[in-house]
């Protein structure tokens, strides 16, 4: 009985994969850095070129007659919102005598809350001088309304309390005219109801005195809380630091501005799918990653960067000719986002192979032909594309091209029938890395592996493919991967580092 494995399902792809939208916002960090310089510097020419306006300030106590402990703060958020009315603001440009109307002076002050009585009052004008006048006449004005406000409410009460009695004391009249209206000799079946006339006698006198008591209360309370309404802090000039403020303000915009860039560099890297990992792109490649390279090792920038490159493009040299050596068939570089580096690389590698025999290098790429230009002692002959079927056949053919959009496919293949793909990583779309791996795969051009330029440093994804006809659109090539009848394993991706570490 012969049983069949079942191969297991593949774990479904991540809507949002963040390793990958980390990867690609961290390579975009000169887009957030300089909207983060920018918010930096326009917050700190704001507060130089738009100085805050001369302020004053004061503290105004506000008492309440309903004032308790546990109040939450709404009878100083009503007093906050009295002082934002077109009363008290027109009182007190009557004060000022200022002919500005009340709706405009209203925009240059706020009241504040701090506490259930304590009120700051913030008001601007042109010159410290004037800013303090209003701030004094504004306080004044809210004082007088509050303190008319409570002197009507307790003059209110009062006249309630003293008409209330009055009915009292009128009813209390008829009452004794009752009393005094009986004989004395009254029969008893009357002493009931002379007993309650004397009862509702004394109960409106205890009511009349209640009255009298709580009218008294009223105009008595009325002082204390008006007393207790005053200013505090007496209106001040509010000290303004330059520096402080420029501070203050360039830190908001730094904070800012790098908000605004990390949102920018994380939708622009999910709308424009370009894959940054290795493992991505290996995948949508259907090839893997057989080595890196840093893009700042290709031209050198500085001395003492010189020993750093030189190791560095070694070790990818060595990398490529043990690819490369022992091909019966003409092989060739094609570059993607990297046409400099593919041909600095496709030199490198020539003079490599040079040593065993002598190698033509077929110049495939657009712009400036490396067969037009000054060659050093040593160099491999360059010839251009139109020439590639004139070479010998004993010499080792390398061909340099291109995979960029708008290459012409069908001239591939009169570079090199396999190749070695160097692609900068987050160059190019994952829809086009299929189109490269679909047109391949058409013209029937086996792909040795990948070559990484500017790679993330932090990548730790792996970049081989176990079974990579399985992952290509339309199919790899037809050739055999088989080497004295063992089948071929996987290579794995070598890191070539800008240190003297062995690559990985």
């Amino acid at each position: 009985m012969t049983t069949t494995r079942t191969p297991e399902p593949s774990a479904a792809a991540p809507l949002l994969d963040l390793q990958a939208l980390v990867v690609a916002v961290r390579r975009r960090r000169r887009l957030w850095c300089c909207l983060a310089l920018l918010g930096l510097l326009v917050g700190a020419a704001v507060a130089v070129l738009r100085p805050p306006p001369p302020t004053a300030v004061t503290k105004v106590l506000v008492t309440h007659k309903e004032d308790q402990p546990n109040d939450t703060g709404t009878l100083i958020r009503t007093d906050v919102e009295l002082l934002g009315t077109t009363r008290i603001a027109d009182k007190a440009l009557r004060a000022l005598n200022s002919m500005e109307k009340p709706e405009d002076f209203m925009r240059d002050y706020r009241g504040t809350g701090l506490t259930n009585n304590l009120l700051r009052i913030e008001v601007t004008g042109d010159s410290d001088a004037e800013a303090v006048a209003r701030a004094k006449a504004l306080a004044d004005a809210f004082v007088d309304d509050h303190v008319r406000r409570m002197r009507e409410t307790a003059k209110a009460e009062a006249k309630a309390l003293l008409d209330q009695r009055d009915r009292m004391r009128d009813e209390l009249g008829k009452v004794n005219k009752a009393i005094g209206d009986r004989s004395p000799e009254t029969e008893p079946r009357d002493a009931a109801s002379i007993e309650t006339l004397f009862a509702r006698r004394a109960e409106l006198n205890s009511r009349i005195a209640d009255f009298d008591q709580r009218a008294e209360e009223a105009r008595i309370g009325t002082p204390r809380l008006v007393a207790g309404t005053q200013i505090v802090d007496a209106p001040r000039a509010v000290r303004h630091s330059l520096p402080k403020t420029a501070a203050t303000n360039a830190a908001i915009g730094l904070l800012l501005g790098l908000v605004l860039g990390l949102a920018v560099a994380a939708v622009g890297a999910v709308v424009a799918d370009r894959p940054v990992l290795r493992r991505e792109i290996a995948a949508n490649l259907g090839a893997s990653v057989i080595a890196e390279l840093r893009h700042t090792s290709l031209p050198s920038r500085g001395p003492w960067q010189r020993r750093r490159t030189r190791a560095a493009r070694e070790r990818l040299t060595t990398t490529l000719a043990r690819a490369v050596r022992g091909s019966t068939e003409p092989v060739s570089l094609l570059g993607l986002g990297c046409a400099r580096g593919t041909s600095v690389i496709a030199m490198d590698l020539a003079r490599a192979l040079a040593a065993e025999g002598p190698v033509v290098v077929v110049d495939g790429l657009p712009g400036p032909p490396l067969a037009g230009r000054r060659p050093e002692p040593g160099d491999p002959t360059v010839v251009s594309g139109e020439r590639a079927g004139a070479t010998a056949q004993r010499e080792l053919r390398l061909g340099v091209g291109s995979v960029a959009p708008g290459t012409a496919w069908t001239d591939l293949p009169y570079l090199g029938s396999r190749t070695v793909l160097v692609v900068r990583a987050g160059h190019a779309g994952a829809a086009w890395l299929h189109t490269v791996a679909r047109q391949l795969a058409d013209q029937r051009i086996a792909v040795l592996g990948v070559v990484l330029i500017d790679p993330d440093p932090r990548d730790r994804t792996d970049g081989t493919l176990w079974d990579g006809t399985d992952i290509a659109l339309r199919g790899r090539s037809e050739r055999p991967a088989r080497q004295n009848g063992m089948e071929r394993s996987p290579r794995w991706a070598a890191r070539v580092r800008d240190t003297d570490q062995e690559a990985r």
